[in-house]
């Protein structure tokens, strides 16, 4: 068994709980610093694991991190990662990795001049769901992939968030904020995306927190709310994409992928271990599928867990910073679309190898 890899912890707000606690779950990473703006806050999420409160300055310069976890807000992703990697630090971001495609290749580029491993949220895709998924498209139980469909839509994170003003400025919105999880399983699932048309509006409907201490404060919206998208993969498949916080109900399937030989109900992506629905032409009904792949009751978090794994065998992460740099490179374009016009995407991913069914990642 090898040694855990020590990881430091920048921000801990409102997504934090969720990693914290799965992460000291995991055999293949310890917790050993925590930083955040309030100390107190930091103070309450270090006291259970014995991990230290430090500046952040402290925790990038410290010989007790090997790993930057950086759950703070999308503006803060690329310079805490550019100062995690110049000390000399592995790194795992919340998505999205940067706020742009080309702080997302300085992000990248620095990792690979200094040696270093980077992830990117969603680890999401490595859960049972979409690994399952994944497994019964390679194996050809649906036949050829024709096409695949997402709608994810809303009416806007401020219903249910303390503090959402974040969702409504760049590097958010539910193409940045919700995107990610729908186009990282498309590329787990589908493979790279090679060209994007997109077509992105915003609304004018007036923003107000719902809940919380800022429950009636205005929110300034400065990002686009509704986008859809037509998405063609290397392969050749063809993928439709729409998120909205613009939508107060609808009926559509959230997302489906159609083969010549039947089709698949792909499980949330925003979760980890929902079910499979087969439908074949044999059976004519939809069908759940047991887990066959992926990390069983998989949290937030077991991308870190999983690329401490997969360094100590000398293999990427499989919630890549790779994939997050193509992804981002993806959402950037669908909104940098003229109307009628595509862009054609440079990155091509390698798509990391399918998580065998198991309960966690291991160094052994």
């Amino acid at each position: 068994m090898g040694t855990p890899l020590k990881v430091g912890i920048i921000g801990v707000g409102n997504i934090s709980g969720q990693y914290l606690a799965a992460m000291p779950t995991y055999p293949t990473i310890t917790i050993t610093a925590v930083a955040d703006l309030h100390e107190d806050r930091a103070a309450a999420a270090a006291a259970p694991l014995g991990a230290a409160v430090v500046p952040v300055a402290d925790l990038l310069a410290s010989p007790d991190v090997d790993l930057v976890l950086n759950l703070t807000t999308p503006a803060s992703h690329a310079p805490l990662a550019l100062q995690s990697l110049a000390a000399g630090k592995h790194y795992y971001g919340e998505k999205p990795l940067a706020l742009t495609f080309a702080e997302g290749q300085a992000i990248m580029e620095a990792a690979a001049a200094a040696g270093l491993a980077v992830g990117s949220a969603p680890d999401t895709v490595l859960g049972t769901g979409i690994q399952t998924s994944r497994q019964l498209i390679e194996e050809g139980r649906i036949g050829d992939v024709v096409g695949a469909m997402v709608h994810w839509t809303a009416p806007g994170h401020e219903l249910w968030h303390p503090n959402p003003a974040f969702y409504y400025q760049p590097g958010a919105g539910p193409l940045f904020d919700m995107g990610p999880y729908y186009l990282s399983a498309l590329v787990h699932l589908l493979g790279p995306i090679a060209r994007v048309t997109g077509v992105a509006t915003r609304s004018d409907r007036p923003r107000t927190v719902a809940t919380g201490p800022l429950a009636g404060q205005a929110i300034p919206v400065d990002v686009a709310t509704h986008v859809t998208a037509l998405l063609q993969h290397a392969s050749g498949t063809v993928s439709t994409v729409t998120v909205s916080f613009d939508v107060w109900a609808t009926r559509a399937p959230l997302f489906e992928v159609y083969g010549t030989q039947g089709s698949l109900g792909i499980p949330d992506p925003n979760q980890f271990s929902d079910t499979t629905l087969l439908w074949t032409p044999e059976v004519r009904e939809w069908a759940e599928v047991a887990p066959t792949a992926g990390y069983r009751d998989g949290a937030r978090g077991v991308g870190v867990a999983d690329l401490a794994a997969r360094l100590a065998h000398g293999e990427p992460p499989r919630a890549s910073g790779d994939v997050g740099l193509h992804v981002l490179e993806v959402m950037e374009a669908i909104l940098n679309c003229e109307e009628g016009r595509g862009h054609s995407i440079r990155t091509r991913p390698t798509i990391p190898a399918l998580v065998p069914l198991c309960i966690h990642p291991t160094l052994s």
